[in-house]
């Protein structure tokens, strides 16, 4: 008989994700995490409005630790173990990033984050044609968070970079911009050449690319950077739709 551990362990840390983000502009511990990158110029930075998509990949990861307590027997097992450690990792760089605000630290705790978010997808992949609620909602989960923290890893890039070098915001924008854009077009290959055919994950780094664009038309000025942003997302899902995605399948 299925048990509900890792249903639990998955409703938890979807109402824990949230309340860790929350520790310094709730309760004043720390710095909050939006200030290290609020009124950027950096031109790879998503408008901070678009940071909102945490709330949906946290709703997904809520529904599906309660799909699995309510209907255990239908609940796919083979997701519990890399979303819920994605769910620590991402409560780990939460807190750093509140408490201690480094962003070569902040950018190496995204590695296994970023690993257990697109392990996961290729377990949610498997999983594809099965007809239940949970397996629907892992999906969801799993996509997202490896689409967005795709984004995450590839706007974190420059970040590194300039705390290494002592680099401005606005020093060789170009350069850092095309560090980004390249990167995140590298993870969408790599993603639907081996891991998923799921959309969730080019519906989040879509979300991301598009929050880019805005940030560059309205925020930093930069309009020709929008300009190339929006050029970029639309060339990725047209491909996507039009080409579709055929991860290689496991070895036997």
């Amino acid at each position: 008989m299925q048990t509900r551990l890792f249903p639990l362990l998955i409703f938890v840390l979807g109402v824990l994700q949230p309340l860790a983000g929350a520790l310094a502009p709730a309760f004043g511990i720390g710095t909050p995490i939006g200030d290290a990158t609020a009124g950027s110029a950096a031109p790879e930075q998503p408008m901070p409005a678009f940071f909102s998509i945490w709330g949906v990949i946290f709703g997904a990861y809520t529904a599906l630790g309660v799909a699995g307590l309510w209907r255990p027997a239908q609940w796919p097992t083979r997701l519990g173990l890399p979303l819920a450690l994605a769910g620590v990792g991402n409560i780990v760089w939460m807190l750093s990033a509140q408490l201690i605000g480094s962003q070569l630290i902040d950018f190496l705790l995204l590695a296994p984050i970023f690993f257990c978010a697109w392990w996961a997808a290729r377990e949610a992949h498997t999983l594809r044609g099965t007809r239940s609620l949970g397996v629907y909602f892992g999906d969801a989960a799993s996509g997202l968070l490896a689409g967005w923290i795709s984004v995450a890893a590839a706007i974190s890039i420059p970040l590194a970079v300039r705390s290494l070098t002592g680099l401005g915001p606005t020093d060789f924008p170009w350069p850092m911009y095309w560090s980004t854009i390249l990167s995140a077009a590298l993870f969408a290959w790599i993603f639907a050449t081996r891991i998923s055919a799921s959309l969730w994950y080019f519906a989040a780094a879509g979300w991301g690319l598009l929050g880019i664009a805005f940030h560059n038309w309205f925020e930093t000025g930069l309009h020709l950077i929008g300009h190339f942003t929006a050029g970029c997302l639309i060339l990725l899902l047209i491909l996507r739709l039009t080409r579709g995605a055929k991860p290689v399948k496991p070895a036997s």
